[in-house]
Order: structure tokens, then C-alpha cells, then sequence
């Protein structure tokens, strides 16, 4: 019995509730009864983590332990909540200890949530991977649980409004076959990212609309969210400004 997370968990239950969200699920029997595992997720969206759960929970009771950027546990509200749930914080500069507590937990018979992509994709479609989760599943020896969402990014994403009314949103979660941590990292990530490229567009096809123009629709379908190239060209864009404020911050340019 974990009083904090189950409390956390009814809260937001009744939260999706009251928004109407409609969640289908598939595949949640992929998700092992004990031991560890990589919850591997793609990232759409500012509430991905509190969905990505679900399967879990509903299969096996089970609870993820998401690994969540710094400043969520630095924040007055929200890093008590985090500390309590026993989320591992990741400093961006610094990524080491963060690495090594997730490793550790996985090797305990944790779940660990995972964003293979690093930040929100703003094309909504699968970006590069970073090498992580794979090199945590092969160093603690435990499977990468292959985890999309799609529907995530009309509740609240990057650069738009929150939509946390009755929306009455659909949100699918799929679930992949785990894959077992075997070969190199850069394999079993190319691995990961082809099962979940695969799986979005599953989802997708089963997804009840994806409105002309609407901004939470990629542009392969029709919408108006930019491509996967034009949002990789934000994304350095908006990476140079932060190392640029960062090195203004610190009285001079920073060292490669």
C-alpha cells in the first residue's frame, strides 16, 4: 500500500471523469506481473505520465515510477508530491545520478517510466531517440515495456492552451510486446523506435477524427502541427536560446 500514490491516483480518476476523457487501452497484458521493466513512452503532451500508468495499474495494480525533469521537484506544490511518489528527478546538465537511481530501481523489481524522445514532440510524430532506455534495460538486465499515447496532446502540449474542461477527449494507450534487453544499445533503440513508430500509427488509424487543420494533428494527416523537420529545427532553436540565457546568466560563453 503506497496512501500518497493511491490518493493521487483516485484524485486523478476523478479529474478524468469530470473532463469526460475517454480512455481505450490495448495491450496491457504485455505489462510483467512482477519485476522490473522500462516504461518506454512516447511524449506528446504535458500529461503523458499521468496516462501512461493506466495500463499498469488496471493489469496488475502495479505503479510507475517516472523519471520527470528537476524543476517539477524543485516547484513549492508539485515536489513534495514527486518526492512522495518516489519519481526520480533528472537534471538535463547532469544526468548521471538520475541514470543510476533509475537502474537501481529497475534492478529492486521496479517500473520506470521512461520519454525515449526527451522533450514533446511537437510534430506529435515519433522523433530521434536518446539511448537511455535501452542502456538501463541492458545494464539492469529487465525488458522495455513499449508504451503510445495518442490523444494526450489535445488535453495540454507545447504552445497551446490547456483543455482541462469537459472535453470529452479520446485518449488511446497501446501497449507493445516488452522487448528483451539483448544486443547494443543503439539496436535495441532503433528496435524500440520502429515498434513504437508502428504502434502511433495503429492508433492513429483507430482514432475516431483527426480534423483538417486542427493543431494537434500532424501534418502527414492533415493538420496544421509542423513536421517532424520543422519541429526539430524549433527544437534547436529553442535549445541554442537556453544555453545562450544560461551563459549570459553565468557572465560568459560555455565551454564545449
Amino acid at each position: 500500500m503506497e496512501p500518497v500514490y493511491d490518493t493521487v491516483i483516485a484524485a486523478a480518476r476523478t479529474l478524468w471523469f469530470a473532463e469526460g476523457l475517454k480512455f481505450t487501452l490495448t495491450g496491457e497484458q504485455h505489462v510483467p506481473k512482477t519485476g522490473g521493466g522500462v516504461v518506454a513512452i512516447n511524449h506528446t503532451g504535458y500529461l503523458d505520465f499521468t496516462y501512461a500508468g493506466l495500463p499498469a495499474f488496471k493489469a496488475h495494480n502495479r505503479k510507475v515510477r517516472f523519471m520527470a525533469k528537476k524543476e517539477v521537484f524543485d516547484n513549492t506544490w508539485t515536489g513534495p508530491i514527486m518526492r512522495s511518489l518516489r519519481h526520480i528527478p533528472v537534471d538535463r546538465e547532469a544526468g548521471a545520478e538520475s541514470y543510476r537511481a533509475a537502474v537501481d530501481y529497475l534492478k529492486r523489481g521496479e517500473l520506470v517510466g521512461v520519454y525515449p524522445e526527451a522533450t514533446i514532440s511537437r510534430s506529435f510524430e515519433i522523433k530521434e531517440f536518446k539511448s537511455g532506455a535501452a542502456r538501463m534495460a541492458i545494464e539492469s538486465g529487465t525488458p522495455i515495456i513499449p508504451t503510445v499515447i495518442w490523444g494526450a496532446q489535445r488535453v495540454w502540449t507545447k504552445g497551446h492552451p490547456r483543455n482541462i474542461g469537459r472535453s470529452n477527449i479520446p485518449i488511446h494507450i497501446g501497449v507493445c510486446e516488452p522487448l528483451e534487453p539483448n544486443g547494443d544499445p543503439v539496436a535495441l533503440t532503433q528496435k524500440l523506435h520502429d515498434v513504437m513508430s508502428a504502434k502511433l500509427l495503429e492508433l492513429q488509424d483507430g482514432y475516431p477524427e483527426h480534423p483538417a487543420g486542427a493543431y494537434w494533428v500532424p501534418a502527414r494527416l492533415g493538420g496544421s502541427a509542423p513536421t517532424l523537420e520543422e519541429a526539430t529545427r524549433l527544437d534547436d532553436e529553442e535549445k541554442a536560446a537556453r544555453v545562450a540565457k544560461r551563459s549570459d546568466r553565468n557572465g560568459g560563453p560555455e565551454s564545449s
